[in-house]
């Protein structure tokens, strides 16, 4: 069975990722071991928390440079923050040098509503994706943050939502997904979600 390996490090929500996987029969191993993320057919980045302490964390461990090299060679999936660190950089309390896999940076929602945004918002897809196969216009799924991707490319976008202005949801780029809202938290559409990623690896 192909293994999805889901990145430990020490910021972000392992288990209920690991457990929605585990749900549609898919394997899946949390590791922070370099050797194990290249071994994976496919790699999932969660995230939780402040942007510079996440990417902090990933050059510490040496784990952006695993993630760098096994992009474009096998699915890679950012979830929350882990979409947010899929950018060149971000403006999260100070500038900070993302991975640069998608290009773009990450700033704050400009909006009048309240911040943190938190609750179901519906998608748009301004681009098709095999990450949405069977899911309509309109598909509710979960988000919680602040901080948002912009996109460089347009063609990037898979998936956008209404926050006052127009937010990225999702993004695309070479085999590298990232999406904003949590599809572990999403129900039936986030299952959906995950099933397709899992139906990406080769």
């Amino acid at each position: 069975m192909k293994t999805t390996a889901i990145v430990d490090y020490g910021v972000g929500n392992l288990k209920s990722v690991s457990n929605a996987m585990a749900y549609l029969g898919q394997q899946t191993l949390i590791t922070g071991d370099p050797a194990e993320l290249e071994r994976a057919d496919a790699i999932m980045l969660p995230g939780v928390g402040a942007f510079p302490d996440a990417a902090e964390r990933l050059r510490e461990t040496g784990l952006d440079g695993v993630l760098r090299r096994q992009a474009g060679r096998k699915p890679i999936l950012g979830i929350c923050l882990g979409m947010q660190l899929l950018f060149d950089w971000g403006e999260e309390g100070r500038h900070c040098e993302g991975l640069g896999l998608v290009e773009g940076s990450v700033a704050r929602i400009q909006t009048d509503f309240k911040l943190p945004h938190i609750g179901w918002n519906s998608l748009s897809f301004p681009n098709p994706s095999p990450l949405f196969r069977g899911l309509d216009e309109g598909t509710y799924v979960y988000f919680v943050h602040t901080y948002c991707g912009r996109a460089a490319q347009r063609e990037d976008v898979i998936a956008e939502t209404q926050y006052g202005p127009t937010v990225t949801a999702a993004v695309a780029h070479n085999g590298v997904y990232g999406c904003q809202f949590h599809p572990e938290k999403s129900g039936e559409a986030g299952l959906q979600i995950l099933k397709n990623f899992g139906e990406l690896i080769q």
